[in-house]
Parts: structure tokens; C-alpha cells; sequence
């Protein structure tokens, strides 16, 4: 199972040291996901994180910064819906995000795509799961929930076993794993969820 970060909208003290913690105890790709931000705030962040989670980092905005910094990827939303201009020398891995399982049977040519809100939000008030159980299963049966599909929305370890079953290929943590933002208790979180 693959474990997935996205960071918070804002940003947080030392946010830098919080990523690389997460990304050296276990976390396999950290999104950033920084709506509001200017280039040159995300381009701060980045600078404020060891390269070596470089390899490791998927952008959600301002993708030209994924060639410049030989990121992981990007990552396909509402906002930014196209992939960036090809960079000689650069192929950034593609995912995106799915809100039906419609969505997710056209998902050809993405390394994975996150499929959301499975369960109530943790940060986001209001966002219920768009999903029944008894979907999630029929989609797992028929392979449209695979390997290649992550689960997000609402996961905590709690919600894990349910995940499995349903044949997704990880989590994508947010609201759970920034709940104490210290390298201690974000490291916790993370091993929270990977031990169940």
C-alpha cells in the first residue's frame, strides 16, 4: 500500500522539516498542494526541503517549478487541468484527481489517480463521502478501484481495513496527518496508518 501526503492550504512553521520528516520515515510521495500561493512562495517552500525528497515531491500549482527542481510530478485538478509543456530531458510522472468512478475508468496514462471524498473530510467542512460501501465494492470487483487508484477523504487508521477491501492501491493523507504539526507527531500520524 502506498501512503501519500497533501500539505495544508496555508502555511505552517517549518513546514520544510515537517515534509522532509514525513518523507524519511516512510511517507512514498508528498503532494504540495498550495492554492493561494504565489511561484515564488511554493518556489520558498521547496527551497526549505532537502533535494533529496526532491524525487519524492508532486506539485498541484505552478508546475513549471517541477522541471526546474526535478520533482516526482504533477498532479491534474479543476485548476490546473492540463499538463505542463514538454521540457526536453523532463518527463514528470501525471496524476489527478476523480470525484466519480466514472472518471476514474478514463484514467489511462496517469501513474494514479486519487479518488474522492471516500469517507466525511477531516478538513474540509462539509465535504461528505460521495461514495456507499456497496459502490466501492462493485468498483473494486469490476477492477476500477486497483492498484492504481488512492483513497482519499476522511482516512484514519480506523478507516484502513475498509480500504484494503476495497482494493485500493493506497491512502492520501491530510486532514489526519497535519493534526500536530511537529516532526514528532506528524512521524506519528504516518506510522499510525502504516501500522494497521
Amino acid at each position: 500500500m502506498k501512503y501519500i501526503g497533501i500539505t495544508p492550504e496555508g502555511f505552517l512553521p517549518h513546514e520544510g522539516d515537517l515534509i522532509a520528516a514525513l518523507l524519511d520515515h516512510g511517507l512514498d510521495r508528498l503532494h504540495l498542494r498550495k492554492p493561494g500561493a504565489s511561484r515564488h512562495e511554493v518556489e520558498e517552500l521547496l527551497h526549505s526541503i532537502p533535494d533529496h525528497c526532491y524525487n519524492r515531491i508532486v506539485l498541484h500549482d505552478h508546475f513549471e517549478l517541477a522541471a526546474a527542481y526535478r520533482l516526482a510530478g504533477v498532479h491534474l485538478n479543476r485548476r490546473n487541468p492540463m499538463p505542463p509543456a514538454a521540457v526536453p530531458g523532463y518527463t514528470p510522472a501525471l496524476s489527478r484527481s476523480c470525484h466519480t468512478l466514472d472518471e476514474l475508468s478514463q484514467g489511462e496514462g496517469y501513474a494514479y489517480q486519487f479518488l474522492s471524498p471516500l469517507f466525511d473530510s477531516l478538513s474540509k467542512q462539509g465535504y461528505r463521502a460521495a461514495f456507499t460501501p456497496g459502490q466501492l465494492a462493485k468498483a473494486a470487483e469490476q477492477g476500477i478501484i486497483n492498484e492504481r487508484v488512492m483513497a482519499l477523504g476522511g482516512i484514519t487508521p480506523e478507516r484502513v481495513a475498509a480500504v484494503r477491501q476495497w482494493h485500493f492501491g493506497g491512502v492520501v493523507l491530510l486532514g489526519y496527518l497535519w493534526q500536530e504539526p511537529t516532526p514528532e507527531g506528524v512521524i506519528d500520524r504516518l506510522n499510525r496508518i502504516r501500522t494497521v
